[in-house]
């Protein structure tokens, strides 16, 4: 990302897992790191996160949380579905040059700068994303219940849905369902589990499935199949073809590749940064648009 900047910019990435804090100026970037926070899902917890996250970045630049106050800003943060809720963080914090949206844009220009292309980022959650020039467009990203597919915790809840259908006769016995059961101990721990779990502790089993699938277990590799699948589809519907780039991101994603159809893995790109990334550059962004580059 580019460094050409002269006046400090303030960047917020934050989600499920972990909100990622940065002060960028033209010689440093200053990184800390608070809890999770999602805006929609608890908005009194995503305001503490983030005014904490502010505060300890403070302390590590050696200046004050009032001083990053005024410093043009981006916050991506999970759960920002619209302008009513970008409003109600921009009232509850003392921002006061600040762009308030969702993680995933952040995500985007993180993952291919400028650049055209199509970005499927599978993390805790998931989302897919085209950028054609110049214009942003995004899928996905409903939460566990009602979506992201091809998710860490996508993938968990498959591995636990497989073992219970292992344990009713309907599926194959395999290693990593035995390596599940003796986790859990018994069905009735899986179901009591699941009836409490949120979506980090379901993308905590992912590592497990991945392992797996790369030793050649059959049960490991359709579920990440499935989730290839997923991806491979939606990009399609999306405008993806043949020729158009394409990203894997988030924690879980680069796992998909040898699950994608031949002509898309073709086009497989690495990211070019972190969502921290794409979050300092639309930082930057709004530096420039207030005349102060």
């Amino acid at each position: 990302m580019t460094d050409s900047i002269k006046t400090p910019v303030l960047a917020i990435d934050g989600g499920g897992t972990r909100c990622r804090f940065a002060l960028k100026s033209a010689d440093r970037c200053v990184v800390a790191e608070a809890g999770p926070a999602n805006a929609s899902t608890d908005f009194s917890n995503a305001v503490r996160c983030l005014r904490n996250g502010i505060d300890t970045l403070a302390r590590m630049a050696d200046t004050t949380a009032d001083a990053l106050y005024g410093l043009p800003a981006f916050v991506g943060l999970a759960g920002v579905t619209g302008a009513d809720v970008a409003d109600r963080l921009a009232a509850a914090l003392p921002l006061r040059n600040a762009r308030f949206a969702d993680d995933r844009l952040a995500a985007l220009r993180g993952a291919l700068g400028r650049g055209d292309g199509f970005l499927a980022h599978c993390g805790t959650g998931s989302f897919f994303a085209a950028q054609i020039n110049g214009a942003e467009r995004f899928a996905g990203g409903w939460g566990a219940t009602l979506g992201d597919e091809a998710s860490a915790q996508w993938v968990g809840r498959n591995a636990l849905t497989q073992l219970l259908r292992q344990v009713d006769g309907f599926a194959p016995a395999s290693p990593l369902l035995t390596d599940l059961l003796d986790q859990f101990r018994d069905t009735e721990s899986v179901v009591e589990f699941a009836r409490s779990a949120g979506p980090s502790a379901f993308g905590a089993l992912a590592p497990g499935v991945t392992s797996h699938a790369t030793n050649g277990d059959t049960v490991a590799q359709a579920i990440l199949q499935a989730g290839a699948d997923h991806i491979a589809s939606d990009l399609r519907q999306m405008g993806w073809k043949p020729g158009m780039t394409v990203c894997l991101a988030g924690g879980i994603g680069p796992h998909y590749a040898p699950c994608l159809p031949d002509e898309m893995n073709t086009d497989l790109i690495k990211p070019q940064g972190e969502p921290l990334d794409g979050a300092i550059a639309l930082a930057q962004e709004k530096d420039m648009t207030h005349g102060h580059c």
